[in-house]
């Protein structure tokens, strides 16, 4: 649950920076992107209770979620600054099903085993557990994302040099437009202001592809601990997730 959940939050802080800082969404439209993989998930979650009422291990579609939730995020890893609304919404939607698939059976699989006595203090560090990995989420993923985009913003500003003809044409292609359209700021350091822009908008985007590549290495690595959970016995194991 930890670790899920820090993927997870990770994931859904990503996102929306993505969408309104390299992709210039407004709010309501990074909403738009995200709306569809909560429905996803609200739409999933009683059809995983269903299916292990029918007897289905809950193991395997823990198992099946957490590849989902991987999946999903390996898709992100693949942005650009060009990507469609439904490029970036349709792997939300793939998260969105295995964030269901994810959450139902292992909230059922903490409990097995437990009597009622502690089935509070059990619930308590079950939630617990939930929350901080949310923060740890949060804040490994920003970090990572601030830190990934200056090693690649490092890498990237030693090809603008006047020594390189792709920057040479790139500048000049950028004075001749703002000459057009901005006369005053064709002269002095405004189209290296222009070009420094661009920098950072690539540095960022691929810093973002990272942090989903990242997110998406930790969820393949808890497909292992799937094993580990215990099979509950019977129905009365469902209790635990209402």
């Amino acid at each position: 649950m930890f670790a899920g959940f820090l993927t997870l939050f990770g994931t859904l802080v990503l996102l929306p920076l993505y969408l309104q800082d390299l992709m210039n969404y407004t709010a309501l439209w990074a909403g738009l992107v995200l709306g569809p993989g909560g429905m996803a998930s609200f739409l999933i979650m009683p059809l995983a209770g269903v299916l292990m009422k029918k007897g289905i291990n809950p193991r395997y579609l823990l198992g099946l979620g957490l590849t989902t939730m991987a999946f999903s995020m390996w898709l992100m890893s693949g942005f650009n600054l060009e990507a469609s609304f439904f490029a970036i919404s349709w792997p939300r939607v793939v998260l969105g099903v295995g964030i269901g698939l994810f959450f139902v059976p292992l909230a059922a699989g903490t409990f097995v085993g437990i009597s009622k006595e502690e089935t509070g203090n059990a619930s308590g560090i079950f939630n617990l557990l939930r929350n901080l990995g949310g923060s740890f989420g949060v804040a490994m993923s920003t970090t990572v994302l601030a830190r990934r985009a200056q090693v690649h913003q490092n890498f990237l500003v030693e090809n603008v040099t006047p020594y390189s003809l792709t920057f040479q044409t790139y500048y000049d292609q950028i004075r001749e437009w703002l000459a057009t359209h901005y006369p005053s700021a064709s002269f002095g350091h405004g189209p290296l202001a222009v070009v420094y822009q661009e920098v950072l908008r690539q540095a960022n985007m691929m810093a973002f592809n990272d942090s989903f590549w990242m997110l998406s290495g930790i969820t393949a690595l808890l497909l292992p601990l799937a094993l580990l959970l215990k099979k509950p016995e019977g129905p009365a194991h469902l209790g635990a997730v209402h």
